[in-house]
């Protein structure tokens, strides 16, 4: 294929330049306007959350979720192992120590069965951040009941799932906080960028402050706590804001692109799709397949083809508990011996393009290539 098709890149809609040209147009370049303003409005009203706070990046909007929830140096926080260090690494960040929870087989997601098991060893941990593996919802009706027996709070990394639904409600509203990334590759994007969405205004106003470099409320710059340059700038929010426009349409261009991907490997015995849990309605940021065991061909042997053919995919996360920054974390599995459960779908996964651009005819050529050389 002489046209390079991308994992998924950005996607533009068309009104993101009237957004940018005004912020221009009034001189509001920095990281503050209408445009900050007016995104966080706009996504507070589609996610049916109050409060929100734009900022850098989803990685800033997980280290100010840890720190406002009052996550400190020696807390234990669990985490998904099956996910991008993005997850996680905000957890050292503040002096943390993460303890990993495998997946569930069928949703990829954090496994209940592992995360009953950490709480055996560790039955104080001060935070739970919960993710959504590539748009499908977690199993948030049996972790958040485990979570709340324990007393636990619950950070919502919603960065790959905004537009998905669990059981008719938007991801972004399970969580003590929540956040959402908006970097180039996700389903909208802001260049760069991220959202924390919370409750109440006093959280909302504690964590402006500290993305704000904590600047008291003096007439000289006066600062008594330790802060962050973390907002989002007024020119990106003006992207954010063209690309809000289009968010639904690009959640049905990414579920369409999963359903001919469906279809295509339906007669496959070798290839299952990573599904959409039951009463979940997933934005399939991105489509992936599980090769079967007994499958002689290995998930680089498929990226590799499509690389030939100039056309991107690449292996599921590496999970965290195997990454050699994390080797001395430690780790709850989800099967009762063995290898975990992330580990084997590790081994046998890919995330195929599922860019909004992609025409059918291109969906179908990509399976093809993977029918033609896992038979």
């Amino acid at each position: 294929m002489k046209e390079r098709v991308y994992l998924s890149s950005p996607h533009m809609g068309g009104e993101e330049m009237k957004y940018i040209n005004e912020a221009f147009d009034t001189n509001w370049i920095a990281p503050l306007g209408k445009n900050v303003t007016e995104f966080e409005k706009e996504m507070c009203d589609y996610i049916g959350r109050p409060y929100a706070v734009a900022l850098s990046s989803g990685s800033a909007a997980i280290h100010l979720g840890l720190k406002y929830l009052g996550v400190k140096k020696g807390d234990i926080v669990f985490c998904s192992s099956f996910t991008f260090s993005g997850s996680c690494n905000a957890i050292d960040y503040v002096g943390a120590t993460p303890v990993f929870i495998d997946s569930e087989v069928d949703s990829y997601n954090m496994s209940p069965k592992a995360l009953e098991k950490a709480y055996k060893k560790y039955p104080n941990p001060a935070c739970v951040i919960i993710v959504d593996l590539y748009g499908n919802p977690a199993d948030y009706d049996s972790l958040l009941a485990i979570t709340k027996a324990h007393n636990t709070p619950v950070l919502e990394d919603s960065a790959e799932s905004l537009g998905s639904q669990y059981k008719g409600v938007k991801t972004g509203n399970f969580g003590d906080v929540s956040i959402f990334s908006f970097n180039g590759n996700k389903i909208i994007t802001t260049s760069g960028g991220g959202m924390i969405m919370v409750n109440t205004k006093e959280a909302h106003d504690k964590i402006l402050f500290w993305a704000t470099q904590s600047r008291e409320n003096f007439p000289w710059y006066q600062h008594e706590e330790i802060g962050y340059n973390y907002r989002l700038s007024n020119i990106c929010a003006g992207i954010g804001r063209g690309q809000m426009k289009v968010l639904d349409t690009r959640v049905a261009q990414k579920r369409k692109i999963f359903d001919i991907y469906s279809e295509c490997f339906k007669d496959n015995k070798y290839i299952s799709m990573i599904a959409e849990p039951k009463d979940c309605r997933a934005n399939h940021w991105l489509s992936g397949i599980t090769l079967s065991k007994d499958c002689k061909v290995g998930f680089m042997d498929i990226i590799n083809a499509l690389a030939e053919h100039n056309i991107e995919s690449r292996p599921a996360w590496k999970p965290m508990h195997t990454q050699p920054v994390f080797k001395n974390c430690d780790f709850f599995s989800h099967n009762d011996y063995g290898e975990s459960v992330c580990e084997d779908l590790f081994r046998r996964s890919v995330c195929l393009p599922s860019d909004s651009k992609m025409t059918e005819e291109q969906v179908r050529y990509v399976a093809k290539i993977i029918n033609d050389l896992v038979k």
